[in-house]
Parts: C-alpha cells; sequence; structure tokens
C-alpha cells in the first residue's frame, strides 16, 4: 500500500502522529459532510426513506469491515459509554448482577470502560483491574496470562480492548474468549483502537457486544460509535425509548398509533435521532474508503513506517513492547532515567510532532497519510533530547 496523504488536509509540515486521539478528516469525508450541512438548509428535499437509507448503507459497510454476516445487528449510538451502559442496563435486566459476582478490566483502561459498571455495585458486583507488569521483556505475554488467569466462575463480564489505549498492547481476543466460554461469562469489546486499522472478524469470537468510536480508526466525525450486539440483546431493553426504534416506525403517517413492539434485533439500541443527516453521510463516505483500503493494509503499512525507528529507539535505550505484544498501527515509547519527558514534549510541540502522552508512555499512533519523513523527525527529536 502506498502513502494516502493526498487524500487528507493536513498541512506538510505538521507531523500527526496522533490517529489513537482523533483522525483527520479525509477530503472526501468532509465534503460529504458538507452536502448533508447544506441539506439541511433545504428541508423539503429530505424525505421519509432518508431517515433509514444511509444508516442501513452503514449497517452494511461496518458488516464487510467486522466480517458480520447480519447487518441487522448493527446499531449506531452516540458513545463507547453509551453501548456500555446500555451492557450494564441488560444485565440487571437478565438478573444477573449477584452478589460475589465480579466484571474484569484491564488497568488503566479507559474510563468509558470502568465507570459504566458503578451501577452493578448496588448488586454486590466488583470491578477487578488486571495491573500491567513493569517494563520487561515479557510484559505483553505476562499481562495478557494474568489477565486470562483472573476470568474465573465469579467473573460476570469481561470488558476489553485487544489493543489497549494508552500504548497499543496486544490481547489475546481468542484464547480470553475461550477462558470466558469456559467461565460462563460474558465478553464486551471496546475496539475503538483496532477495528478499521486492523483485522477484526467479529465470527471469531462469543462477545455479546463489540464497539467502534467513529472518530479514530474509523476515520469518521465525532459523537457517534458502530455497535455490534449479538443474539444475548434480542430480548433486551435500550438505554432509550425513541420512535424509530419502533415496528413499522417508517411509516410516518401512522406514528401517532403508538407502537409497543419493537424492530428486531439491534435496531431498538440505535440512539435517539441516529439519522442525523452530516454525520452519518461522513461516517458511509470513511468506512467506504476503508473497506476499499482493507485493515489488513493499513496495518502493513503502518509496520513498514514505523518499524525501523522502532529499532533505532530501543537502540537508543527506549522501551517498546515486543512486536509480537503490540499493534503496529498504536504503540507506547518509554524514555530511559536519562532523559527528561518535559524537554521532549517540548521539542516536539515547537516542531510540529503532534503526539499524546498516557501514562508513563508517548504514545504513537500512524496511518496511512503519514510518510518516513514523519517518524524521522519524531525520532530525531526523541533521540536528541
Amino acid at each position: 500500500m502506498e502513502n494516502q496523504s493526498h487524500l487528507f488536509s493536513l498541512p506538510d509540515n505538521v507531523h500527526y502522529l496522533n490517529c489513537a486521539t482523533m483522525s483527520p478528516l479525509l477530503k472526501s469525508v468532509e465534503d460529504a459532510g458538507m452536502v448533508g450541512l447544506r441539506r439541511k438548509s433545504q428541508p423539503y428535499n429530505i424525505v421519509q426513506e432518508n431517515f433509514f437509507d444511509t444508516f442501513e448503507l452503514i449497517q452494511q459497510e461496518f458488516s464487510n469491515l467486522i466480517h458480520c454476516p447480519d447487518k441487522e445487528r448493527i446499531a449506531i449510538m452516540g458513545s463507547v459509554s453509551y453501548a456500555m451502559a446500555t451492557v450494564s442496563k441488560n444485565i440487571i435486566h437478565k438478573n444477573l448482577a449477584k452478589s460475589g459476582k465480579k466484571v474484569l478490566v484491564l488497568a488503566e483502561e479507559f474510563p468509558s470502560d470502568v465507570y459504566a459498571w458503578d451501577e452493578l455495585k448496588a448488586y454486590g458486583v466488583s470491578i477487578e483491574f488486571i495491573q500491567a507488569p513493569t517494563n520487561t521483556p515479557n510484559r505483553g505475554l505476562s499481562w495478557n496470562e494474568a489477565f486470562m488467569n483472573a476470568i474465573d466462575d465469579q467473573t460476570i463480564l469481561v470488558c476489553l480492548s485487544p489493543a489497549h489505549w494508552a500504548d497499543g498492547t496486544l490481547f489475546d481476543l481468542h484464547k480470553i474468549n475461550e477462558k470466558c466460554k469456559a467461565s460462563n461469562c460474558l465478553l464486551v469489546v471496546d475496539g475503538t483502537q483496532y477495528i478499521g486499522a486492523y483485522p477484526f472478524d467479529v465470527t471469531s469470537i462469543d462477545a455479546v457486544l463489540v464497539v467502534a468510536a467513529s472518530y479514530k480508526w474509523l476515520l469518521g466525525p465525532y459523537g457517534n460509535a458502530l455497535c455490534y450486539l449479538s443474539e444475548w440483546f434480542d430480548d433486551g431493553l435500550p438505554l432509550e425509548q425513541n420512535w424509530a426504534m419502533r415496528l413499522q416506525s417508517n411509516d410516518f403517517k401512522n406514528l401517532i398509533n403508538y407502537q409497543y413492539e419493537y424492530r428486531p434485533k439491534a435496531y431498538r439500541y440505535n440512539m435517539g435521532e441516529f439519522s442525523n443527516f452530516i454525520n452519518l453521510p461522513m461516517i458511509l463516505t470513511a468506512l467506504k474508503q476503508i473497506n476499499v483500503w482493507k485493515p489488513e493494509e493499513i496495518q502493513a503499512y503502518c509496520r513498514t513506517l514505523a518499524r525501523p525507528h522502532i529499532h533505532r529507539l530501543t537502540e537508543g535505550g527506549f522501551w517498546i513492547e515486543k512486536e509480537a505484544h503490540r499493534a503496529d498501527h498504536l504503540f507506547g515509547i518509554r524514555i530511559p532515567e536519562s532523559k527528561h519527558l518535559s524537554i521532549i514534549q517540548q521539542n516536539l510541540l515547537r516542531e510540529n510532532v503532534f503526539v499524546s502522552f498516557r501514562g508513563s508512555a508517548i504514545r504513537v499512533s500512524v496511518h496511512v497519510w503519514n510518510t518516513t519523513q514523519d517518524l524521522e523527525v519524531f525520532t530525531s527529536i526523541l533521540m536528541s533530547s
């Protein structure tokens, strides 16, 4: 795969290595948003079918991306926290929240994957955080093993990010999935820092829910998340009650005849006003481009781009997880004791190099708009600071 910077509007003197915080928009996605914005200025051109048609196309594109055989398993929500709150509500609804049970999450996980489980504490459910080992050569492997060993018969739910948001540590979804099945617990996957940049097949695991925010590796706008919901939710309760989730809601003239039956499968979990005429065309355009590129090729591009610079930094005394246990599009760098983080931060900003600082790591997240020059500037600053 070749560099795709010409499809974005990033200035040549900006070295944006921070997709894990927020992606830039493709020019085509920006154009789709502007068309949607202008469309609202002429609302007489918006017809009944437009409240549903773009979403149905998004369902298909996201299904293609995650290899979901049934697009009706896809819903659109406002955020990852919205999805997690939906899980929590249905655990309570199904009377699964019981004293002595626990929810298992990674230490230093993103807050949206943590706060939702506080509702379960009132029922005696605890939250257990699995700490990361120190920066040893086998850190990623040891963290995986510790996480799997913590899954037992008292575990009600495992909430996992396949690539840790702070440093890109990879977790073996398939092994963790097998342990969840053996322990009869639910698996929930936050794919926000994974799906779109890394191959993902929802049919290869038994997750009850998989969610990804749209504004990072899905290259879309801020304010939405795409979600796969399994059969476990088919008789569940949505987080809110809105008109569009109801059966025959596409027949506007009959909306006054209140309908208390839901549309089938995941439809009841769509957020209110999910038909957003600006965001949805942007999301659809971005998904189409990612499916053309393919996550396998995106990951390979990132690997080829970053590998020589990672080697150079590790030779220079920086600590970076072994390739087998970290993502290529997202990785954390920990500085040697001789370096000062504040000086590195100042020097990076001065040269328009944009990365994130999460926990003890400098988080680097690359994509197809990045060039060798971007990584060269970054690496040189770290080595010389």
